[in-house]
């Protein structure tokens, strides 16, 4: 499996051997996961901009390939902590794109429902492209490296899934937009790409900057039906449970509530991301800084890798409910916590 990266480095994994992959610091390639972490970690190359953007393009074995918004954001500085804990990660037991210790919410859940477009095309081996657009928590931000963002653990758990099907899952999360933003790209960045499913994670900065979440619903309904005009599934991904989202409750109260109107009303699928983080905080003790990183804001790689998991496990419970010819209600599209 290959992680094209055209600006920001690749990751490349063997998939028979779990704990064998090279992962690709910005312009660096080692033969072994913990050596090249920790070269990486010790290189401080992922300070320079300018090695990020001339990083070469490298391809591996298999055929998913994840494709990353270009400018991958660093987090703020790159201190002995981060690094640090690069360096725990990589001597974790088991291979870091491997299934993460992370629960599913107490008494289960819904399925997403019918994802005819994407679950189809895996069915029968067809090449399959998948968007994530959002912002920030898409882009990456608080995860240590570009291969541990949702988008490329989500790439690497469908690829494990379905090895021979061509899977191109495109990142095109950006920091700091929200729907305004998000719309303007709306066209060019993911219906011009063709895809056969859109992950559309969106609310949080409109919480953040105190826009009207009646106003943020109504243009991401409008997103939402352009979407479905391009004939592609489509899953909404409301704001995270952390500090900075909760310390504004009613604002983020709302916005949680009409993303999901939205979804009842426009029939789409809906991954509540503010509930399922809850209750890793309050039904399965948790901490929160176990899940976001010290900016009270954004995820970091095990809370990224559970949302992906989960996520992925969806993707795949919806492909074999095609497989077996269960026709799954469209208007059951809610992933939530019993």
């Amino acid at each position: 499996m290959s992680f094209v990266r055209p600006f920001c480095g690749i990751a490349s994994l063997a998939v028979p051997a779990v704990t064998a992959f090279v992962l690709l610091a910005p312009g660096l390639m080692l033969p072994a996961r913990a050596q090249a972490i920790q070269q990486a970690a010790l290189s401080g190359v992922a300070k320079s901009d300018s090695v990020r953007a001339s990083a070469s393009q490298t391809t591996g074995t298999g055929n998913a390939t994840a494709v990353d918004q270009p400018g991958w954001p660093q987090p703020q500085s790159f201190t002995t902590k981060a690094i640090e804990k690069v360096k725990e990660v990589a001597k974790s037991t088991g291979d870091i794109f491997s299934r993460v210790p992370c629960l599913p919410p107490k008494g289960g859940v819904q399925s997403l429902g019918s994802l005819p477009h994407v679950a189809g095309k895996l069915a029968s081996g067809a090449p399959v492209v998948i968007v994530a657009f959002g912002s920030s928590s898409t882009q990456g931000w608080g995860s240590t490296s570009p291969e541990f963002t949702y988008p490329n653990r989500l790439a690497a758990q469908l690829h494990r899934q379905y090895p021979s099907a061509g899977i191109t899952v495109i990142n095109r999360g950006k920091g700091g937009d929200d729907a305004p933003e998000m719309i303007k790209r709306l066209q060019g960045e993911v219906i011009d790409a063709h895809p056969d499913l859109v992950i559309w994670q969106v609310g949080t900065n409109a919480v953040l900057r105190d826009l009207d979440p009646v106003e943020t619903a109504k243009v991401v309904n409008d997103g939402v039906a352009r979407i479905q005009a391009a004939d592609a599934d489509l899953v909404l991904v409301d704001p995270q449970y952390s500090p900075r989202v909760t310390e504004r409750a009613q604002s983020a109260s709302q916005m949680v509530r009409l993303l999901s109107k939205v979804a009842a009303i426009r029939h789409v699928g809906l991954f509540p991301r503010f509930e399922v983080m809850r209750e890793w905080h309050e039904e399965q003790a948790i901490p929160v800084d176990k899940f976001v990183i010290a900016d009270g804001l954004h995820m970091n790689d095990w809370g990224y890798a559970c949302f992906a998991q989960l996520l992925g496990d969806d993707i795949i419970k919806s492909v074999g409910q095609i497989k077996l010819g269960v026709n799954v209600p469209s208007s059951v599209q809610t992933y939530r916590p019993m």
